[in-house]
């Protein structure tokens, strides 16, 4: 496995075109804040990972220059509700101890209905003012910091197709009053952003009708803007380039790409049956969206791709996510420090005309094999 840039051997250097220097920061929206093209996903802190592991990704993720920070009131991953809230307060512990809150962007998220979650608020999460009022407040006190940069809502209040489903679900309820419930959540929003409690706000698994919704209500009732769409994106899951990718250019609501290496798949790890002890899908009984019928053989192929050329198949995957202009972060997650410098290094690689070639004619034989 590569390491950070400083120990990138000559090779790798000559052939790919390595840069070393000061971590790329890139616009959130159309706000003041430049924010690393790296993001520190945190989800295994407090399950997978210990807080003392937590407390090291991110003081190497911040001397590795990045300021951005990535959980939700539901982390840790897998969920349960022994470990809710867990990854928030690592980052608050962190945050106590270091005393470096204005250091970092940090954005966090409200669970909305629909999982199976009975554990938070009782199971009965709806983006109205008494929810979000219990999510804000228990965010806050987790991570002890008196704001927020980034609220997003984790996934839509109306069902949708996230989470790997495809077409527009049968059992959905077509609301006449949808645009009327998503005005009342921006405007409750919009009083925090007012109190200085929450600085900007984003959406998750959201979809284009529901991004350009939010977008068109803030325009007429001079609310807020969404600044990010957090929703996945990797080699297996383009499926974002479809619809949302020109409104993320267009609109300046740009990506904020989770699970860039597909729950760890595209790193060859899983391959011909594989499943590491302590790995993802050896502790989540729920399964992987990335065990489709095509994916091992479409992996091998990137990863046979990024062996012909010399590069850790992770780092080829990482980099293929942060060459996109629709991009605004790459929101990584690691539970060993080799993986964590390793996923920070894909920075500063850039990828070759070939190696892009090679991936483009893969997605043309096989496209989106894991939406």
């Amino acid at each position: 496995m590569l390491d950070t840039q400083k120990h990138i051997g000559t090779f790798y250097a000559a052939k790919q075109g390595y840069t070393e220097g000061v971590m790329e920061k890139r616009q959130l929206g159309k706000t003041d804040l430049e924010v690393s093209l790296i993001c520190l996903g945190t989800m295994t802190w407090g399950q997978q990972n210990t807080q003392d592991e937590g407390f090291e990704q991110m003081d190497y993720a911040v001397e590795n220059g990045i300021n951005f920070f990535d959980t939700a009131e539901l982390y840790a991953i897998p969920p349960t509700a022994e470990t809710c809230g867990k990854t928030e307060e690592v980052i608050g512990n962190w945050f106590a101890s270091r005393k470096c809150r204005d250091k970092i962007i940090l954005a966090t998220k409200i669970a909305g209905p629909g999982a199976h979650l009975s554990w938070i608020r009782n199971g009965e999460r709806r983006y109205n003012r008494e929810h979000i009022t219990a999510a804000i407040e228990g965010s806050l006190q987790r991570l002890q910091t008196d704001y927020i940069d980034l609220y997003q809502l984790h996934w839509p209040e109306r069902e949708v197709n996230s989470f790997g489903k495809l077409d527009f679900p049968d059992t959905a309820e077509i609301r006449e009053d949808e645009e009327y419930r998503m005005l009342g959540t921006l405007q409750i929003l919009e009083e925090y952003i007012d109190k200085g409690v929450i600085r900007h706000i984003g959406l998750s698994n959201e979809t284009p009708w529901g991004v350009m919704g939010f977008l068109q209500l803030a325009e007429k009732h001079s609310l807020s803007r969404v600044v990010s769409v957090q929703n996945p994106y990797n080699l297996l899951n383009r499926s974002f380039e479809v619809g949302l990718s020109e409104i993320a250019l267009q609109e300046k609501c740009g990506l904020l790409a989770y699970s860039p290496l597909a729950g760890g798949a595209l790193t060859g790890k899983y391959l011909n049956g594989a499943v590491p002890k302590g790995s993802r899908r050896d502790i989540d009984p729920r399964g992987s969206r990335y065990q489709k019928p095509h994916a091992e053989s479409t992996i091998t192929r990137y990863v046979d791709i990024a062996k012909e050329a010399g590069l850790d198949p992770a780092q080829m995957a990482l980099a293929f996510v942060n060459s996109r202009r629709f991009l605004t972060a790459n929101i990584i997650g690691a539970t060993t420090m080799a993986q964590l410098k390793t996923n920070i290094a894909s920075a500063d690689l850039t990828l070759t005309d070939d190696v892009i070639a090679a991936i483009e004619a893969v997605h043309s034989d096989v496209p989106n094999p894991c939406p």
